[in-house]
């Protein structure tokens, strides 16, 4: 039985039919704790209950372990299963979410225990959804790899309206998610290291899998979508052998930005770069999970983290398992902004110095966005010729549109093409210029406008926990909200975001490059994406 295994229970005469219904051991509910629930629910998991809250809009279960603490000899190991407990577990509140310093874009956190996953239910089950649940929407954070939480992101509207089980995961970041070196893949019976936080994921999926049919979803219809490092993170999982079955659609939000996928080799001789920068010239494992969190936190940078090829996750670039074929083969909706790069523009170069983007400095910071990896005629070309600023309303526009076609919007393009002439692909572009800004500061040196700048689409999916104030979406915007939140749901439970509620969205076609353009009050389907983003120079 499905949906009985999500039951409200308001007396102790309840609780205890509940735990024949389930088959729970008597001894799960000790008289201490049903006193303690009288508003609260109860859900079933291969490792124990768990009890969770019911408000008026949904179910939620929070906090609930998907796989063992990865502490100790257990750090830079593939993710081990969760122990069993006994009792009822409280899901009701956020667990420990994965270390990093405290940013716009995540909360501080130094304790490695951090592996938990929360679910939230639709308050009502719909009739026709009996016997088969309800179809399941996986949520990975963005933060470049080594930010972000579950915790920030309420899917409120996509269970409320879509009728959707949604989880939102935790995974290990930075050093403790990606770092590969050589004597952790002397350890490995695959040979190879890093990818943590990407096995992390899978092991997310898997746990759904067991599980997620004691919450009333689907376990034969999931969706993982992503956006940044989060829709990078969908990338790797459509190209991991790994993930094979664990999910059967997938939605990427500006996560086609680094698919070339750094070699093993190469991120072994990083990793032992990093050890003796850690204090561990010896390069053991041992000295390595000896070495404190926040002085691995310390000496991670910020220059984000993009897996490799371990040869567990991935066995090859990320981009050629797409364009070749050899990719888990499901329905794909893919998008990118129409402003990504202004985000950084404002967070990498304008905050930090306090100096806006002029004529002087435009060509240096060009080749600051790519990471110092183009030559610098080429650099010098793009400046003058292809993106001159006097093309532009000021130097900061420009730069955002150098750094959002070459790094997001042509390789998302590029991508797009690759995939649509193996499997259904449906092609955004979201384009709403006064996208309230929830991460940084809109006084900033240029004044430049945000417009659809990076990580501005997911609050017209789900609610956003804020870092600066921010208005409320206007009553257009939130009519766009509304179609996007129908699409993503839509896509979710068919594999085609279309409803008799919503403009079409015709299912990309290469010959056409149509993407539609998510603006609003009312999305349109666009045909100049590639020349609006000077694709052809990209070679995209």
């Amino acid at each position: 039985m499905r949906w009985e295994s999500i039951v409200r229970f308001k007396s102790i005469g309840v609780v205890l039919a509940l735990a024949v219904i389930v088959a729970i051991p008597v001894g799960y509910a000790a008289a201490g704790e049903i006193h303690s629930c009288w508003d609260k629910i109860i859900a079933v998991t291969d490792t124990g209950p768990v009890v969770g809250l019911r408000t008026d809009t949904m179910n939620e279960f929070l906090g609930i372990p998907y796989a063992a603490p990865p502490v100790g000899d257990l750090r830079w190991r593939p993710p081990q299963s969760a122990a069993r407990w006994h009792g009822l577990r409280d899901a009701t509140e956020f667990a420990n979410h994965c270390p990093q310093f405290s940013t716009p874009f995540g909360l501080q956190s130094f304790d490695e225990d951090c592996l938990y996953l929360n679910v939230y239910t639709p308050a009502k089950h719909r009739l026709w959804h009996w016997g088969h649940g309800h179809p399941v929407m996986v949520w990975f954070h963005g933060g470049a790899g080594f930010l972000g939480e579950s915790d920030d992101y309420d899917p409120t509207r996509l269970v409320e309206d879509e009728d959707v089980v949604v989880v939102t995961i935790n995974y290990r970041l930075g050093f403790l998610g990606f770092l590969a070196h050589p004597a952790l893949s002397a350890e490995a019976d695959y040979h190879g290291s890093g990818d943590y936080g990407w096995m992390d994921q899978q092991a997310a999926l898997e746990w759904v899998q067991r599980n997620i049919k004691h919450f009333g979803g689907d376990p034969d219809n999931v969706t993982i979508f992503g956006e940044s490092f989060g829709g990078l993170s969908v990338n790797a999982q459509l190209a991991s052998p790994e993930a094979t079955g664990l999910f059967h659609r997938a939605i990427v939000q500006s996560g086609a930005y680094f698919l070339n996928t750094t070699p093993l080799a190469a991120a072994e001789a990083r990793g032992a770069q990093v050890a003796t920068v850690l204090g561990c010239p010896d390069q053991t494992a041992e000295c390595l999970r000896s070495v404190p969190v926040t002085t691995l936190l310390a000496n991670q940078g910020s220059g984000g983290f993009t897996g490799n090829i371990d040869n567990k996750v991935l066995t090859g670039p990320i981009g050629l398992a797409l364009e070749s074929g050899a990719f888990n083969q499901v329905p794909v909706m893919e998008g990118s902004n129409h402003d990504e790069w202004r985000l950084f523009v404002a967070l990498s170069f304008e905050l930090p110095t306090g100096v806006a983007t002029n004529n002087a400095n435009y060509a240096p910071r060009i080749s600051a966005s790519f990471g110092g990896a183009l030559p610098a005629p080429l650099v010098a070309f793009i400046a003058n010729s292809v993106y001159p600023t006097a093309n532009y309303s000021s130097p900061s526009i420009a730069l955002g549109a150098v750094g959002t076609d070459g790094i997001f919007a042509c390789n998302s393009g590029k991508w797009i093409r690759r995939m649509a002439e193996l499997v259904p692909v449906f092609a955004y572009e979201f384009n709403d210029q006064n996208a309230p800004e929830l991460f940084l500061p809109p006084d900033f040196v240029s004044g430049m406008p945000y417009g659809a700048a990076h990580a501005s689409e997911i609050q017209y999916i789900m609610d956003v926990r804020p870092v600066v104030p921010a208005p409320a979406l206007t009553d257009d915007q939130l009519k766009l909200s509304d179609t996007m939140v129908s699409y993503w749901g839509h896509f979710a439970r068919f594999g085609d975001p279309n409803s008799r509620h919503t403009p079409d969205w015709p299912q990309y076609d290469p010959a056409a490059d149509l993407f539609q353009s998510l603006i609003p009050p009312t999305p349109v389907t666009e045909s100049t994406f590639s020349l609006d983003h000077k694709c052809a120079f990209w070679g995209m």
